[in-house]
């Protein structure tokens, strides 16, 4: 029974073997292809995303009116792959207009089913057996460029084989999915799963390679720089809109409260009410990033929410949107949110420079903009996704306009990361912390330990020579015994030989003659002189002379 299940596992590698590689050994002969593994990485993600939209979809068929959702199980089927079509920010046509107001927090559920399906896919094709992530040591940087662009094309290739079966699948799943009343717009579909699969499936291929922190340090240190300053920057940006959505909501409980028991959704209905406005909560984290940003954002045609002034009209019963502002001129207080903009600029322009691979003076501002344009870039688009049509009439502007968030951020922020990060280099700089400066003085101190380490090995040896020469004892330092010669003398005077066991003859010849007071005196005994030179004496062996002006000579 075992045997017969491992012939069941590997059967279909058996049967789509690849051609082994020259040069690579292992298992190349059980080895899927790439494009092979990413189709089958999309059929999985696909047949499990419907899976559980599918049940969830039937049970709410099942509690509520069954006339909502479509005849029988087919519209069930239909419900819920135009849901899985929405969570992926395809839009849909509907009789008098549109519906492109698509909450962000359904995109979740897709972009972790990809993302996994990415990391199967690089391990079913072995990706980290053909490119592994690190070189050996002292690897000469021509190999080292080659690696990275060989694993940056590696992944890419991970990103499409993933993304283009994945997009022609929803294609197939929005022409199933038409009706008579919502119909998906089909470049709409094509694009966003493209888009959506391609990121999800680099990322799995990355993760697969190699760990984080490697495969990062596969892009160019200024790109990187600059990607880490607009990941800080952004990151402020969403988290103060976050605390400001959070708040309004707080304040104005009460109208929230009121908007529900109007709605009356009972207890199925309030439990699905709720997880709308969950997914949709993200979406009003973008609108609070935007209303920081100044431009603000707009609740239906003619209508306006800004620190500038609250213009409003009668708005969706949605319960979430009841924390908005009451129509009318703002306080002034109101105002100083527009500081939270130059705040991420400053930080993302520290977060640049600490990453920044040189040092220079004139172009840390000029990168800390160009960190502030990629920061209004990537808000703009944000404040595009999170908005759009809701249908047709007022409802069909909904949300921040995508141009204006994008030019209000690129400007408040650029200017303050330019002069963050003209400030933050010069004091890196003067303070001799900066990355670039320290790199620099870790490759000096490697060039020059060479030399340090021959320079205390040749100190050794001299203080060895001295020690047997005489002048001082292993581990002591001691002055040179006798006077120094003039460099006249140094030709035809020879260096002093000082006998450790010498000993002061006259001192004895005194004691042994008899004097006045015979009686024998006990002194101290003297240490021996070292400044009597014997030079008859060279102790069984060949006397080694030092000449101490031999730097002097010519």
């Amino acid at each position: 029974m075992t045997a017969l299940l491992d012939q069941l596992r590997t059967a279909p590698r058996t049967v789509l073997r690849r051609i082994p590689l020259p040069g690579v050994t292992g298992d190349d002969d059980i080895r899927r292809p790439l494009p092979v593994s990413g189709v089958l990485a999309a059929v999985w993600t696909l047949g499990v995303g419907l899976a559980v939209l599918t049940t969830l979809t039937l049970i709410g068929w099942i509690a509520a009116p069954r006339d909502a959702i479509g005849p029988g199980l087919p519209g069930v089927f239909r419900t819920a792959a135009q849901l899985w079509l929405a969570a992926h920010h395809a839009g849909f046509a509907i009789p008098g207009g549109s519906v492109g107001l698509i909450p962000l927090g359904l995109t979740i559920l897709p972009t972790f089913l990809l993302y996994r399906a990415g990391i199967w896919m690089a391990r079913d094709a072995d990706l980290r057996l053909r490119m592994p992530a690190r070189l050996p040591k002292d690897s000469p940087k021509d190999e080292a460029k080659a690696r990275r662009r060989a694993q940056l094309a590696l992944v890419a290739q991970g990103g499409v084989s993933l993304a283009a079966p994945y997009a022609l699948l929803a294609g197939g799943i929005a022409l199933v999915a038409r009706n008579e009343i919502t119909q998906p717009f089909l470049g709409d579909v094509l694009v966003s799963h493209l888009a959506l699969a391609f990121l999800a499936g680099t990322l799995g291929t990355v993760r697969v390679i190699g760990p984080w922190r490697s495969m990062v340090r596969l892009l160019p240190e200024r790109v990187r720089s600059v990607a880490a300053g607009t990941a800080a920057a952004t990151g402020v940006m969403l988290a103060a809109g976050a605390i400001l959505v959070l708040g309004a909501a707080v304040a104005n409980f009460d109208q929230v409260r009121q908007l529900t028991d109007v709605l009356a959704p009972g207890f199925v209905g309030g439990l699905l009410l709720l997880l709308v406005q969950g997914l949709y909560l993200l979406n009003a984290f973008i609108w609070g990033m935007a209303y920081i940003a100044g431009p603000g954002f707009a609740v239906g045609t003619g209508t306006l929410v800004a620190p500038t002034g609250v213009q409003l009209s009668t708005v969706p019963s949605l319960p979430i949107l009841g924390a908005l502002p009451e129509a009318g001129p703002t306080p002034a207080w109101v105002m100083a949110v527009i500081a939270v903009p130059f705040v991420a600029g400053a930080v993302g322009g520290v977060v640049l420079v600490r990453i920044a691979p040189s040092a220079s003076y004139e172009g840390a501002p000029l990168w800390g903009f160009a960190c502030g344009v990629t920061t209004g870039c990537v808000a703009g688009l944000l404040a595009a996704l999170s908005g759009g049509a809701l249908g047709g009439a007022r409802l069909a502007s909904m949300g921040p306009a995508g141009w204006e968030v994008m030019l209000s951020v690129t400007l408040e922020t650029g200017v303050a990361a330019g002069i963050a990060a003209g400030l933050a280099n010069w004091w890196l700089i003067f303070r001799g912390q900066h990355p670039a400066v320290v790199k620099a003085a870790a490759k000096v101190g490697t060039a020059t330990a060479p030399v340090r380490k021959a320079g205390v090995k040749l100190a050794k040896a001299a203080g060895s020579v001295a020690s047997k020469a005489g002048f001082a004892e292993p581990g002591e330092s001691r002055a040179l015994p006798g006077h120094w010669l003039d460099a006249t003398e140094c030709d035809t005077q020879p260096i002093p030989v000082i006998r450790d066991d010498w000993e002061d003859e006259h001192a004895s010849v005194a004691a042994e003659a008899p004097g006045e007071d015979s009686r024998p005196r006990h002194e101290e005994p003297r240490p021996p002189r070292r400044d009597i030179v014997d030079e008859t004496d060279d102790k069984g062996g060949h006397v080694i002379y030092l000449d101490p002006y031999a730097w002097d000579r010519d």
